[in-house]
């Protein structure tokens, strides 16, 4: 298993754009790597919820991690 994304390592480098308790998302400011690429992502959803529905803009990649007891997404251009 992928070792976990730490958000709050990374804070000061991404703005929280919402957080509801069971989803957050950040938007990348500085390069911070996709924990499963490793390409610095543009913005990351992380979620303990089991389903979760999201629009990926047109010409857009993403990536997803599970993390046992949440998921993480990162949108990528």
């Amino acid at each position: 298993m992928p070792e976990r994304f730490d958000q709050h390592a990374v804070r000061h480098r991404m703005k929280l754009l919402t957080d509801d308790g069971d989803v957050t998302l950040y938007e990348n400011r500085d390069g911070v790597p996709c924990p499963a690429c490793g390409d610095a992502f543009d913005r990351i959803l992380l979620t303990t919820r089991r389903s979760h529905s999201f629009d990926v803009a047109g010409n857009s990649r993403f990536c997803l991690t599970d993390e046992g007891d949440r998921r993480v997404v990162c949108t990528h251009r």
